[in-house]
């Protein structure tokens, strides 16, 4: 899966460094992943041993690896070595909107001025493999193929501030995703990449940005949505 050098698994990432990756940063990615892609639900504590135990990695990194993320936002130290993935609230939500809807339509309009036909072809490839989980009601998969495609397309808008705010943007409403998904099943989510595809081979900046910012609002109004109700977070862990 695309992602970045700097965040492990993130919007920049290069397949063929892995084998080079420092353990620290292996664990940082592993234990980034388990939160973007909902596999720590929000709410849910976690021990430091038991972080052990799920990577096989000894203290330091694992300590490390939590201070990162927990600067990023994407987790929440509770004392008694334990930490918690952060429930989210509708004001935080509202401004993840925001800064959504303004970062990734801008890295959207860059990448459409960018973007060869091969990068266009392996955009299609991930996309193809998200229309698939989403016949097969597979929110796993769908959030992981949801989350390339974002990612290859920001990776050729070489826009590394705007990269950096989107990683940390991500890394905290992914948890509540995959609850929403989950409640919501695959069928009824937003999958807007197909309008955006035709504007990237338009080359069509515009176009491509207003896909972009409609494919984010519509996601993050299912989360704000369930926020409000109350019922799809009703029995995550605090």
């Amino acid at each position: 899966m695309e992602g970045t050098g700097k965040l492990g698994q993130g919007f920049e990432h290069s397949d063929e460094n892995a084998a080079r990756v420092p353990v620290h940063q292996q664990v940082y990615a592993q234990l980034r992943d388990a939160v973007l892609f909902g596999e720590l639900a929000p709410g849910q504590a976690v021990t430091i041993q038991g972080l052990i135990e799920r990577t096989g990695a000894g203290m330091t990194p694992i300590r490390e690896a939590i201070r990162r993320l927990t600067s990023e936002g994407a987790l929440e130290f509770r004392g008694n070595r334990r930490v918690v993935v952060p429930m989210m609230t509708v004001d935080a939500i509202d401004d993840l909107i925001f800064l959504r809807e303004t970062v990734e339509s801008r890295l959207a309009a860059q990448a459409a001025e960018k973007i060869t036909r091969e990068e266009i072809t392996a955009l299609e490839t991930i996309d193809a493999r998200l229309d698939d989980a989403i016949t097969r009601g597979d929110v796993s998969a769908y959030l992981r193929q949801n989350f390339a495609f974002h990612a290859k397309l920001y990776a050729v808008a070489n826009a590394p501030v705007l990269l950096d705010v989107a990683n940390s943007v991500w890394l905290r409403f992914g948890p509540s995703m995959r609850v929403v998904c989950g409640r919501m099943g695959t069928q009824n989510l937003p999958d807007n990449h197909k309008t955006a595809l035709a504007a990237l081979k338009a080359k069509d900046a515009q176009s491509a940005a207003d896909a972009m910012r409609e494919d984010v609002v519509q996601g993050m109004e299912q989360i704000r949505e369930a926020l409000l109700d109350g019922t799809a977070f009703s029995d995550t862990i605090d």
